[in-house]
């Protein structure tokens, strides 16, 4: 390609170049109008939107407002109405209670108008004091502290009247501190008698409960089990026969004990036994030589004994061994009974 032909090549090719710049911006002009438009619209329907969402928002929020304040008249309503209620029951049960002491003092003062013409009739009599008549020992038992306490205070309410002392004179006050003098003096007595009634049925508890204990010691050796197997907390224990046999225990107690006596002792004692007896025959088998004399004297002879013949002196000897021998069989004869025991 020759140098002409380049430079033509590239002066089309500038000029081609501008007009593609100048149709290109132009046509970028009205997109970029567009563009704006665009915008704009959607700036529009974004700020529509929003100020929809925010007059939703507030006026949720002005709903949730009055629904805290119907809320919060109710729970007061109710509150209210709850109170009434706990007032109006405990109203009923202050009135309920009231209406049993009431009646309960009734009662008790019945009780005891009764129990004062009884006495002042056996007074009267002259009879025996007799006691008092059998309560339910259940219900009395079943009382709390609460309950002990409110009868007590009825009762002595009922008993200890308040003293008009200012309108008596020196005559009834005397004849007043006599009666309340006797009064206390018989409630001692009461009491005296009751403490010793008290211990006497605690010993006879005790022994009874005593004999109850032998009896099932008893029992329980009777049936080869323990002797305090019947008398603790908890039934005894089943005894098996064995950890590889499911039957039960048929032996006696001393049959068991049995079981564990000797071993190792009575091995040991019997080779003892034995070891003691080999030896004292071994010994008793040695040659017994008598004593030789010492210049013509037999040994144990005192000064002005006669002379023994030689005869004698042997019979001597074997008497003395054999008393040896019997005391030697005696001893064994002992050793064996304690052995045996």
């Amino acid at each position: 390609m020759s140098d002409e032909e380049y430079e033509n090549t590239s002066n089309t090719s500038k000029t081609s170049k501008k007009g593609d710049d100048a149709f290109a911006k132009a046509k970028s002009g009205i997109k970029q109008s567009e563009l704006n438009e665009q915008l704009k619209e959607y700036i529009g329907e974004w700020r529509n939107q929003r100020a929809k969402e925010e007059e939703e928002l507030k006026r949720l929020k002005d709903k949730q407002a009055k629904r805290k304040e119907i809320r919060a008249e109710q729970d007061k309503k109710l509150a209210a109405e709850k109170k009434q209620e706990e007032d109006r029951l405990k109203k009923e049960a202050a009135e309920k209670k009231a209406a049993e002491e009431e009646k309960k003092k009734a009662e008790m003062l019945e009780a005891e108008i009764k129990r004062q013409e009884m006495m002042a009739a056996q007074k009267e009599k002259g009879g025996s004091k007799q006691s008092a008549p059998a309560l339910d020992a259940r219900k009395e038992m079943s009382k709390t502290k609460e309950q002990v306490e409110e009868e007590m205070k009825i009762s002595l309410s009922i008993r200890i009247k308040p003293l008009a002392l200012d309108q008596m004179d020196s005559d009834e006050l005397r004849n007043k501190a006599n009666q309340i003098w006797n009064t206390i003096l018989s409630l001692e007595t009461d009491k005296y008698d009751y403490e010793q009634r008290h211990m006497n049925q605690d010993y006879e508890f005790k022994e009874l409960k005593e004999r109850q204990k032998m009896q099932l010691r008893n029992k329980a050796i009777k049936k080869g089990l323990d002797p305090e197997s019947f008398t603790g907390a908890h039934p005894p224990t089943i005894h098996m026969f064995s950890k590889y046999e499911r039957r039960t225990d048929t032996r006696t107690y001393g049959d068991r004990k049995k079981l564990y006596e000797g071993g190792a002792e009575v091995i040991r004692s019997e080779m003892l036994e034995s070891a003691w007896k080999d030896k004292f025959g071994e010994w008793s088998k040695r040659p017994k030589a008598k004593l030789p004399k010492w210049f013509g004297v037999r040994p144990g002879k005192k000064v002005g004994d006669p002379e023994t013949p030689e005869g004698e002196e042997d019979a001597a000897a074997e008497e003395a061994e054999a008393e040896e021998e019997y005391d030697e069989e005696e001893e064994e004869e002992e050793e064996e009974e304690e052995e045996e025991e």
